[in-house]
C-alpha cells in the first residue's frame, strides 16, 4: 500500500492530536492554504501496524525517529535501549499510540513529520496566503 492522495476527496490527510499545540499550528497552516485536509485523531483511530509503517518507509525516517519521549511511557519502557528492533518499536506504538509523534503530513507532494510546524509548508501544493501566526506568538511569512 502505497500513500497516494491523488485519488481521495482530499488531498491532504494529517495524523492529528488537538491537544498537541505543534499539531493545532500545523493543522491551521494547512487550512490558511485553502486546503480541507481528513483529519485522523490517530490516538481515537491509530494506523494499522502497516499503515505505520508505510508512512515511516516513505517519510525515508528510522522508526526510532518517529518515537515521541515527552509525556508518553518512553522512558518507563526504556525505548532508548539499542536492543530494541524495528518490528519490536512499532509494536509499541501500536500499544501505546501516544509514542507516534506528531502531526504526520500526508499530501502528493510527499509525506513528513512535521516538526516545527511549518515545515509542512514544503509538502503542500498552495502557499500561505500571507503571515501566520503560531499560537506561541511566532509569525511565519
Amino acid at each position: 500500500m502505497r500513500y497516494n492522495t491523488s485519488h481521495g476527496m482530499s488531498r491532504v490527510i494529517i495524523y492529528h492530536n488537538p491537544k498537541c499545540g505543534t499539531s493545532r499550528n500545523t493543522l491551521a497552516m494547512i487550512r490558511a492554504t485553502g486546503e480541507d485536509p481528513k483529519v485522523i485523531e490517530y490516538l481515537q483511530t491509530p494506523p494499522t501496524r502497516e499503515e505505520l509503517a508505510e508512512l515511516i518507509q516513505q517519510m525515508g525516517i528510522a522508526i526510532k525517529d518517529v518515537l515521541r519521549k515527552k509525556g508518553t511511557p518512553y522512558e518507563r519502557l526504556n525505548l532508548d535501549d539499542p536492543k530494541w528492533t524495528d518490528d519490536q518499536l512499532l509494536d509499541f506504538m501500536m500499544e501505546h499510540p501516544i509514542l507516534i509523534n506528531r502531526p504526520i503530513v500526508v499530501t502528493s507532494k510527499g509525506i513528513k513529520l512535521c516538526r516545527p510546524s511549518e515545515s509542512v509548508l514544503s509538502i503542500l501544493e498552495h502557499p500561505l496566503p500571507g503571515p501566520f501566526t503560531k499560537e506561541d506568538g511566532a509569525i511565519i511569512q
